[in-house]
């Protein structure tokens, strides 16, 4: 199904059963447990919370993998201490850092929603495809530097933000146990898509969209999403840097993070 708006400009591109079942589950395998333990309060808009604290947002399980665009309080108070500035304000994500051999078992499908974005949305990947050239920081043979994984994650009405706004969106979903609902809905246009299994759906995902409610079959019936995107960020931060400076970059970060210790704040 394709859908565009009453102007012309393409909404939605809905393709089913086209992603690999085998690369579905080596992600999942690869990336559950992380995701289930990565309870957050900071998911914005998406979860519905009209707060800026993250003492009174909503917790939900949702994880970043691969590159991002910002260093944390804890971050920057030990680059000061340590002395080193870093070249770039890119980083590796933890699961990334931590557990290099599940993220590498992450690329199959990732790459599997990079050639489904090239053949069904050709104009926008074009475009986000030749940034994505632009910088190392990418997941191999893919246009995407990050992936945003949520389990049981019911969003609210929110536009996405941070991403490529030259590309185009993309959602796919991997299940575990029976379950109804979920459907991902672009309510100004009166439409929704039960995107299932083995699906993906690409969307302009900034128009306002979020879920239905999950009603479980199973008690442990999980709905793992999995959205990939090039952050912007990212790409305007380490564009034209060689693959060379990445790698002194990343051994910087790991060699403070290994000497953390001796950089964290003491307590009286």
């Amino acid at each position: 199904m394709d859908v565009y708006t009453e102007d012309g400009k393409l909404l939605a591109k809905f393709r089913k059963k086209v992603l690999p079942p085998r690369a579905l589950n080596q992600f999942y395998d690869a990336t559950y447990l992380f995701t289930s333990k990565a309870i957050t309060a900071n998911r914005g808009d998406a979860t519905g919370s009209k707060q800026r604290s993250l003492r009174t947002n909503p917790r939900v399980r949702s994880a970043i993998l691969g590159y991002f665009d910002r260093w944390g309080p804890k971050q920057k108070f030990q680059f000061r201490k340590a002395g080193v500035k870093p070249p770039l304000e890119v980083r590796e994500t933890r699961f990334s850092q931590e557990q290099p051999d599940n993220f590498k078992k992450t690329f199959p499908l990732v790459q599997s929603i990079h050639d489904q974005y090239k053949k069904v949305v050709p104009s926008h990947f074009k475009r986000q495809n030749k940034k994505a050239r632009q910088t190392p920081f990418i997941i191999p043979k893919t246009a995407f530097t990050t992936i945003t994984t949520n389990i049981n994650f019911q969003t609210a009405i929110h536009k996405d933000s941070g991403d490529d706004e030259e590309g185009f969106g993309n959602l796919a979903v991997i299940e575990r146990g029976s379950y109804e609902g979920g459907e991902t809905c672009l309510p100004q246009y009166g439409i929704g898509f039960n995107v299932r299994e083995g699906d993906i759906l690409f969307m302009d995902v900034h128009e306002w969209h979020g879920n239905l409610p999950l009603v479980k079959k199973d008690s442990d019936a999980i709905r793992m999403s999995v959205v990939c995107y090039l952050r912007t960020k990212v790409w305007e931060r380490s564009k034209n840097k060689s693959l060379k400076m990445k790698q002194t970059h990343l051994n910087t970060l790991k060699r403070i993070k290994k000497n953390q210790g001796k950089y964290t704040r003491k307590r009286f």
